[in-house]
């Protein structure tokens, strides 16, 4: 593959997007770009009045409808009106932030960076007719899925280990729901992606220290357009396989172009993975259907 970029992006006329988080950062980038290749483009934000001038950047093939991620009532309230969509690229996060919990009672960040995407992402399901890319990270790969304290209850809690955790979650899922698809004869695609180091919003949002430290690393970072490439490249090329996790092709897949980048070998923990699941479903109430 060369150097994928934006002119590379197929004519999405006719095609929908649901992007959680694309009032700033990568969704919004992710978002801006899918609407000038002609997509409608769902944001699906949980602050509309900032989602609102991204959806006039794009034009009125955008639209913004309320999501709270962190709020399972409000996950089950945007998938209700949701009609059609061909691509659902969960996108939304937060990173690092202090211990806190959703509305549900879950860890901040693994309610919002899994649990919320793993509901809407079931309750879609059946609407979605292309595929579904979720962001991951490289800090994954310092994540551990601790099955019997998922929610940071008996543990001292590391907002990093959180991190971690959410997003070896997110990969791990995605990689459980392509083999889920695949089992059950679906042509959906199931995908990841990671932005390496890009700047953003989330930087600045850990209310500690590591926002000054980050401040810093993002004058070596890329910019949130190039970080939102990989996402885009999973989200529209036909020529990606399901279960591929995309991420840039720089230097310790820090920077540059979409490639297929490898993860750790605990996100191919197939029992890990199961169990995961299952306890997802226990958690937000949300039970799969796969049909052929």
């Amino acid at each position: 593959m060369g150097k994928w970029t934006p002119r590379d992006l197929a004519d999405q006329t006719g095609r929908t997007f649901v992007v959680t988080g694309a009032n700033s950062g990568l969704g919004a980038e992710a978002a801006t770009a899918l609407g000038a290749a002609g997509a409608t483009v769902i944001l699906a934000c949980r602050n509309v009045d900032k989602a609102g001038p991204v959806a006039a950047r794009i034009g009125a093939n955008a639209e913004v409808r309320r999501l709270d991620l962190a709020d399972l009532s409000s996950v089950r309230e945007f998938a209700d009106g949701v009609e059609q969509v061909d691509v659902l690229i969960n996108n939304a996060g937060v990173m690092a932030v202090p211990k806190s919990t959703t509305v549900d009672g879950f860890e901040m960040q693994f309610g919002t960076n899994h649990l919320g995407h793993f509901a809407l992402t079931g309750l879609l399901l059946d609407r979605i007719a292309d595929r579904v890319v979720t962001m991951s990270s490289q800090v994954h790969r310092m994540g551990t899925i601790k099955l019997d304290d998922l929610n940071w209850q008996r543990r001292r809690y590391s907002r990093w280990g959180a991190y971690g955790q959410s997003k070896l979650a997110n990969l791990m899922f995605a990689y459980e729901l392509d083999r889920r698809l695949s089992a059950s004869g679906s042509s959906v695609k199931s995908l990841a992606a990671h932005p390496g180091y890009a700047r953003t919003g989330l930087q600045s949002h850990t209310q500690s220290v590591w926002d000054h430290v980050m401040v810093v690393g993002n004058l070596f970072g890329q910019s949130a357009a190039m970080g939102a490439l990989p996402e885009l490249y999973a989200a529209t090329d036909d020529s990606v396989a399901s279960g591929s996790y995309v991420g840039p092709d720089g230097p310790f897949e820090q920077r540059g172009h979409p490639k297929l980048v490898g993860s750790s070998a605990k996100s191919h923990d197939r029992a890990v993975a199961v169990s995961l699941w299952r306890e997802s479903e226990r958690l937000t109430g949300v039970t799969y259907r796969f049909g052929k």
